[in-house]
């Protein structure tokens, strides 16, 4: 299996390079190159073509959101996961319409790092327990829609299912042993829930769903 190409991108020298010690202790990814601020880092995608970019959001010359728009618009098959210490929803909702397909707090243990890092490359959706447990309490607070059914896309009970847990953060893999279908026909619900949404990845369709009541804020009992 050929390893994953990563760029990390910080203003940290320091975090960069301990980071990048540590990646580089892991057989399937490789380190392709650094950059310390968003627009160079625009430039090392364009020379390295990376698979996955980790960036931070707060830098010089241009953030980590704007470059993660400029990233996706330009290399739509990249996969940028916002590496921060911020958990402020703005940051979050932010990084998430600019196409970020996850957002991961820097207090993350190493392994929960690589365990991310390889879910993100299986399509699924990185975002750091903390930020998920808070973003459900925010959503729990807020004045919900209806059920979605009214004026919103034609989803199929199944597809509901799917986004459900998509929401609570489950992988491909863990949805499809809940359900009781294969990993391709997960993907497969995963595929045409975007295409209805009009959404790019997973992180959003959760982030739609929850905000338009398309699913519950209760989880589902695990079996």
């Amino acid at each position: 299996m050929s390893s994953v190409k990563i760029l990390l991108v910080d203003d940290q020298i320091l975090f960069r390079k301990g980071l990048r010690s540590l990646l580089e202790g892991e057989e399937d990814i490789e380190v392709a190159s650094e950059a310390s601020n968003g627009q160079e880092a625009v430039d090392k995608v364009r020379a390295y073509r990376p698979d996955v970019v980790l960036m931070d959001i707060h830098m010089p010359v241009c953030d980590g959101i704007q470059a993660t728009g400029l990233i996706k618009a330009e290399f739509p098959d990249v996969k940028v996961v916002i590496l921060t210490v911020s958990d402020e929803e703005d940051d979050l909702f932010e990084a998430i319409k600019a196409g970020a397909e996850g957002y991961l707090l820097k207090n993350l243990r190493p392994e929960e790092l690589m365990q991310m890092i390889r879910g993100v490359m299986a399509n699924e959706a990185p975002v750091s327990p903390a930020i998920a447990s808070k973003l459900l309490g925010e959503f729990r607070r807020q004045p919900r829609h209806d059920d979605g059914q009214t004026g919103g896309p034609a989803l199929t009970a199944r597809e509901r299912e799917v986004l459900q847990l998509v929401v609570e953060g489950l992988s491909n893999a863990e949805i499809g042993l809940k359900l009781c279908v294969v990993e391709g026909t997960v993907k497969n619900h995963l595929h045409n829930i975007l295409e209805k949404l009009h959404l790019q990845n997973r992180v959003q369709a959760a982030a739609y769903a929850m905000r338009a009541g398309l699913v519950s804020l209760t989880p589902t009992p695990r079996e």
